[in-house]
């Protein structure tokens, strides 16, 4: 998410993310459980294009559904699947840059990291700094199951608070990798500080989205 006539980090992070889909092919793996590469852009495709699947992302008894519409999207030809993650739809364009900054940068991550010898991108200020400002919504929703506090600190010093609470938990990293820990990922370079057992009840935190 920025602006000032430069691409928004969501499509930047689309771009790369269909490069590296097409580099990849159909069946590579992911952080996203069982799911290979077909199956999340499968997921990224009906997202967009398939506004009927969205209850079943959340409710329990529209899951079966998104489910077989997702498997029909998978099973398309590689190509054209690529083709619906590259191009959003004429609805999402305008809105784009805001409710997909963090969508692709995550996923992205799901597969550059879903390799054993996944390195942390170059530091780039401009994604550090857009990730910064989307991070409170995911982290307050995430953390805050927490039984501790919780709080979340750049390298610079710059602080949030996801979940207000005594005996607090500090985690430490670039904004980033804080983004990939809130959207439940472990593969996070990260660095923990405070009471091991308050530490602990926070690393085994369920953060699904």
């Amino acid at each position: 998410m920025w602006c000032n006539g430069r691409v928004s980090l969501a499509r930047e992070e689309r771009k790369a993310l269909v490069e590296l889909m097409t580099e990849l092919g159909p069946d590579a793996p992911t952080l996203c459980g069982t799911w290979l590469t077909k199956d999340l852009a499968a997921h990224l495709a009906i997202r967009e294009r398939r506004l009927d699947t969205a209850p079943g992302i959340l409710l329990p008894v529209f899951t079966k559904w998104t489910e077989k519409v997702q498997e029909d999207y998978a099973h398309k030809a590689w190509s054209e699947l690529l083709d619906l993650v590259r191009t959003p739809p004429f609805w999402v364009q305008p809105i784009d840059a805001y409710i997909n900054a963090t969508e692709y940068f995550v996923h992205h991550e799901d597969v550059r990291r879903a390799r054993t010898d996944w390195e942390p991108r170059p530091y780039d200020a401009r994604r550090e700094n857009a990730l910064w400002k989307l991070l409170p919504f995911t982290a307050k929703f995430t953390y805050r199951s927490s039984p501790v506090g919780v709080t979340l600190v750049r390298p610079d010093g710059e602080h949030m608070v996801a979940k207000p609470g005594a005996n607090g938990v500090v985690i430490t990293g670039e904004v980033s990798e804080l983004v990939m820990l809130a959207f439940g990922r472990d593969e996070a370079r990260v660095e923990y500080s405070g009471d091991a057992d308050a530490v602990e009840r926070v690393r085994s935190l369920n953060r699904s989205v």
